[in-house]
């Protein structure tokens, strides 16, 4: 009877140590993400308006800004529109209009139209200035660091990023560039969003490749290459 009452309590511990066991919250696994993102994509947008016009939360916004970036890219890419020649153009209709719309409210004895004063603030140009200075200031550090030597893969990297841009730029006209860049922001963060899990996957799997590849080229050619140290040389 000893025996039994033993196995019993034994078994009693058992359970109940697996049903605590089950009942603890599993621990989140590392899993890999696309560029290193640890926020959703929503937060490494910056969140706001700007990233729900981005991720599509508001389709109506999102579809007319795309349909805006075509109609100006067809005018100025097919049709041989101008700048100067649509902003001038655009002024006219808008001040004839608005025009129009004054004299007519007068003559029918209705309230004229109200115009908004559009005052710009100074903090947003202050901010665009010195956003454009820490990024040109972050490109002429990188470029230093690049030329100075010192990282020989950083360096492959953006020769062969420049390389591939510079193809790019020969199959298409600057504005036609500028259009596919807007339309592929405006897009693929979208679809990555809706298909996150499966493309943190085949991205997983492309970037241990790519490691592989270039340990390969790192030991068969790139160790060979001799070094010279530019440090503390006096000619």
């Amino acid at each position: 009877m000893d025996n039994i009452k033993l196995k019993l309590h034994h078994h009693d511990e058992s359970t109940s140590s697996s049903d605590s066991d089950n009942d603890r919250p599993s621990l989140p696994s590392k899993r890999f993400r696309l560029f290193g993102r640890k926020k959703p994509v929503h937060s490494a947008l910056g969140g706001g308006k700007s990233a729900d016009i981005i991720l599509w939360r508001n389709k109506q916004i999102s579809s007319a800004i795309l349909v805006v970036a075509t109609v100006l890219w067809l005018l100025f890419e097919w049709l041989g529109y101008h700048l100067l020649t649509f902003v001038c153009h655009a002024l006219i209709v808008s001040l004839g209009v608005l025009f129009c719309w004054s004299n007519v409210s007068c003559a029918i004895n209705r309230s004229m139209p109200t115009f908004p004063e559009v005052v710009l603030p100074e903090d947003l140009f202050v901010s665009i200035a010195l956003s454009l200075r820490y990024e040109m200031n972050r490109a002429c550090t990188t470029f230093r660091e690049v030329a100075s030597g010192k990282d020989l893969k950083k360096f492959l990297m953006v020769i062969a990023s420049l390389w591939v841009l510079s193809i790019i730029g020969s199959w298409f006209t600057f504005l036609t560039l500028i259009y596919m860049v807007f339309v592929i922001l405006h897009t693929v963060p979208f679809l990555y969003e809706q298909h996150e899990d499966a493309v943190d996957t085949y991205a997983e799997k492309g970037w241990i490749e790519i490691k592989k590849q270039y340990k390969v080229l790192d030991e068969k050619l790139l160790q060979k290459i001799p070094k010279c140290a530019f440090k503390d040389k006096k000619f």
